[in-house]
Order: C-alpha cells, then sequence, then structure tokens
C-alpha cells in the first residue's frame, strides 16, 4: 500500500530517491531545452549562456518564492520579435555581436520589473484585484492561445532535414515523419499506460525511443539526423565558461522589449492556476490533510519571473518565464518536487559549461523534438481549458464569450497571419500577437466589470 502512494506522484516538499531524482532532472532538462536554444538561435544571443541563464533564473525563482512554486524557468517566445528588432539577428545565423546584445539585454532586465511591480501591487492590495484584471476567461484563453500558437513550430520541426541533405528529399522526408510519429505515439503509450517510477518518465522514454529510432534509420540510410557536430567548438576544451555579456543602457530596446512582459502577466498567472488545480489534485490522491495554496501566491509568483527576468538579462539570456512545458510534464508525471527542480537547474547550468554534454543533448534530432512538441504543446493549450472549467465559466454569458473569442482570434490569427513573426501591423506599427491578445481580452474584461458596477449601483 505504502509502496503504490508513494509512486502516484511527488508534492512540492517532497524528495525522490537519488536515482530517480537525476532521471526527473533529466526530463525536465529535455522538455526545456528545445524551445530555450530555439529562441537563442532566432535572437541571436549565446546557446550556452543562454541555457546556463535559465538554470540560474530558475534558482533565483525558487529562493526568491520560497521554495512553494515548483515552476522552471525558460526563455520565452513572446519576446522573439521584440529582441530581433534591436539585435538585427537572422534565425540560425549564429550570435550577433556582443554590442547588439548588450543593448537588448537593458530591455530586459528592465521588463522584470513589470512582473516584479504587478506582484508588489497584488501583495499589497490583494488577490481580488488580479482577479478583476486577469479573470479566468483572460488567462484560460491566454494559455490556449500560447499552447496553439506553438503547434506551427512542433509541426515544422520534423520538416528540418539534417545538414547535407537537400530541401524536400523525399526520403529523408518520410524518415523525418516516421521518427516523428514513433516519438508522438511512444510518449503517449508511455504517458497513458506506464505504472509506478515509470510513469513520471513519459516523455524522456518518449525521446529516447525517438532518438534510437532516427539512429537506426539514419544509419541504415547514411542520413545524419543524429548530429553530435551542430555547436561549434573550434578549441576543442571540453569546459568552456558561457559567453557572458553586460547590459548597455538603450532605450529603443526599453520601448521594444520592456511592454512584453504584459503578455507574460497572463500566461504566468494561468500557469500557477494550472499548477495550484494539480498539486492539490494529487495531494487528495495521496489523502494528504496539507492544502497547497499556491494560487493565494500571485504577487510572489510575478516577483519570482521578474527577477528571473533580471538575472538571465543580466548574464546575457533571453528573457522568459515559467514554462509551459515543464508544468506539462510535471502534470503529466505527477512530480512537482521543487528538490527535483533545483536538480534540474544545477544539471542544466553544468550542461551549459560542458561542450560534450551540451552537443549530446543538441544533437537530438528535429523531428524528435517536433513528435514531443506536439503532445507538450497541446497539452499547454488543454490546459487553459482546465483552468475556465476549474473556475466555472459561464460559456453562455455574452460576456464571456466576447473577451475569450476576441483573445483567441487576436492571438492565433497574429500569430499565424501576415508574415508569420506574430506581430500585427496596424496604424503603423507592428505589435505583438499574444501581448495584443491580452490587453484587448484586459481592456474587455474591464469594461464589463465597470458596466456591471454601474448595473448595480442604478
Amino acid at each position: 500500500m505504502s509502496s503504490k502512494q508513494q509512486n502516484v506522484g511527488y508534492l512540492p516538499d517532497e524528495k525522490p530517491p537519488i536515482s530517480q531524482l537525476i532521471l526527473f532532472a533529466l526530463q525536465q532538462i529535455i522538455v526545456m531545452f528545445p524551445a530555450t536554444v530555439l529562441v537563442a538561435l532566432l535572437t541571436g544571443f549565446h546557446v550556452d549562456t543562454t541555457i546556463f541563464a535559465s538554470g540560474l533564473a530558475t534558482i533565483g525563482f525558487i529562493l526568491i518564492t520560497r521554495r512553494k512554486i515548483p515552476l522552471f524557468y525558460g526563455s520565452s517566445f513572446s519576446y522573439i520579435a521584440a529582441i530581433v528588432s534591436i539585435t538585427g539577428a537572422e534565425a540560425f545565423a549564429g550570435p550577433v555581436s556582443d554590442e547588439k546584445i548588450a543593448a537588448a539585454q537593458f530591455g530586459i532586465v528592465l521588463s522584470g520589473l513589470v512582473s516584479i511591480a504587478a506582484g508588489l501591487v497584488i501583495k499589497q492590495f490583494g488577490h481580488d484585484v488580479i482577479e478583476k484584471v486577469l479573470p479566468p476567461t483572460v488567462t484560460g484563453s491566454i494559455a490556449i492561445v500560447i499552447g496553439l500558437s506553438l503547434s506551427k513550430t512542433a509541426m515544422e520541426n520534423p520538416s528540418l532535414l539534417p545538414n547535407g541533405v537537400p530541401a524536400g528529399d523525399p526520403l529523408a522526408s518520410n524518415l523525418a515523419w516516421i521518427i516523428a510519429i514513433v516519438t508522438l505515439l511512444a510518449t503517449i503509450l508511455f504517458s497513458a499506460y506506464l505504472k509506478g517510477t515509470w510513469s513520471q518518465v513519459p516523455i524522456l522514454l518518449g525521446l529516447l525511443t525517438g532518438y534510437l529510432t532516427a539512429f537506426v534509420l539514419g544509419s541504415i540510410y547514411d542520413i545524419n539526423f543524429v548530429d553530435f557536430n551542430k555547436l561549434s567548438n573550434e578549441s576543442g576544451a571540453i569546459f568552456t565558461i558561457p559567453h557572458f555579456t553586460f547590459p548597455k543602457a538603450n532605450l529603443a530596446a526599453v520601448a521594444a522589449i520592456m511592454p512584453i512582459a504584459i503578455a507574460t502577466i497572463p500566461e504566468s498567472t494561468a500557469h500557477l492556476y494550472q499548477l495550484d488545480i494539480y498539486v492539490n489534485n494529487l495531494a487528495k490522491k495521496k489523502k494528504s490533510e496539507k492544502r497547497y495554496n499556491i494560487a493565494d501566491k500571485l504577487g510572489l509568483n510575478l516577483i519570482g519571473d521578474g527577477l528571473g527576468d533580471m538575472i538571465s538579462g543580466a548574464i546575457g539570456g533571453p528573457a522568459g518565464t515559467n514554462y509551459g512545458e515543464n508544468l506539462s510534464t510535471m502534470a503529466i508525471t505527477k512530480n512537482f518536487s521543487i528538490p527535483m527542480l533545483v536538480a534540474s537547474a544545477i544539471i542544466t547550468m553544468i550542461i551549459a559549461c560542458f561542450t560534450p554534454l551540451t552537443a549530446a543533448v543538441y544533437s537530438i534530432p528535429s523531428a524528435v523534438i517536433g513528435g514531443i512538441s506536439i503532445y507538450l504543446f497541446g497539452v499547454i493549450a488543454a490546459q487553459g481549458i482546465t483552468i475556465m472549467m476549474e473556475r466555472k465559466v459561464d460559456m453562455f454569458d455574452s460576456k464571456n464569450m466576447a473577451v475569450i473569442s476576441t483573445i483567441l482570434i487576436i492571438g492565433l490569427g497574429g500569430s499565424f497571419g501576415f508574415a508569420g513573426n506574430g506581430m500585427i501591423p496596424i496604424f503603423g506599427l507592428e505589435l505583438p500577437a499574444i501581448a495584443t491578445a491580452a490587453i484587448v481580452g484586459i481592456i474587455l474584461s474591464l469594461l464589463f466589470l465597470a458596466g456591471k458596477k454601474n448595473e448595480q449601483e442604478d
């Protein structure tokens, strides 16, 4: 009986045995690694610094939140267009000059102040303030938009063929899709049917299955799906210190990057509500009498998020937020252990310093990443539905429908439309789709709230 209860999962203040701890930590790293590295490649930041910053910011987040909120900090897709407007980076062209990175860093560090200010307001005036500004119609819808806006990335990954393979090569393309499908099905089956300890590492097992499939098929057909040379290492050194840079004052970077933090507040809020639901559901299953009041720590969570941005930006990493991919993995595996996340952060920083380890993780084929992403990004979107169901949002109310539908269409239409860069051209400006959707949703919600208050006074 006790063994079965032990294998149900791990609550935030529980620590798995060391052997399991390492496995769980590696799984958390693997699910955050592709997106975090991709942000670095798209924005012209250094990959090793970005990885290191993610681990360091996670430890900063956990410490500032007093080890009460099990979330992992990673680079946010919401900031990509704004950062590129400062760095001028071309996708996958390598790091830009230190001067351009330093300018963007200044905007990133100051963007952390937005989240910290929001957190302090909530701590000062109470949770009801954020409930009015960010009701579940907004937070749930934003979670759906974030998950679905990443669907393009998930579906495009299998089509990114290895170096040296001609674009559109039919054999390589077909094999890549086989690898992606095997990875997806394996992850789903492991998640649905494995029991005990193994049920807590379906993402890792799915990835290894896909990796092995890619290696075997690549060997048979002489296609380099598994490539250990994606990261250049001219010196040949095994141990290298990440390429740290420091912020340099730049008002253009502040204007471009700082407002994007508004988009991550609903995202972070949504993640916190999801976390509260899943952790307390696990506590009930484990027959624990302890109540984890995670949703009540929203102010502290936002302060931690802002601190994460400041830590990452201070050493040369992109702006970020707590990661939906890691939250999805914790929800699937029912493992919310804070010690496990600390171990993940420490191992992440070690990987950033050891070139062979970085190359090994980075050698994961795009097709494998795509197969896992289809599942993970879908879970992020589904969790937005969970928020609205849990908070009993009336889907027949015309005001609720107005907020939800507007956020969905602006967020998704803006993400996929126009140049497909997540920017909406309007009034001579280019507005980030997810941030714009969040702001419009918040304004609509507040207008309806003001109208309701006037009706009650009349």
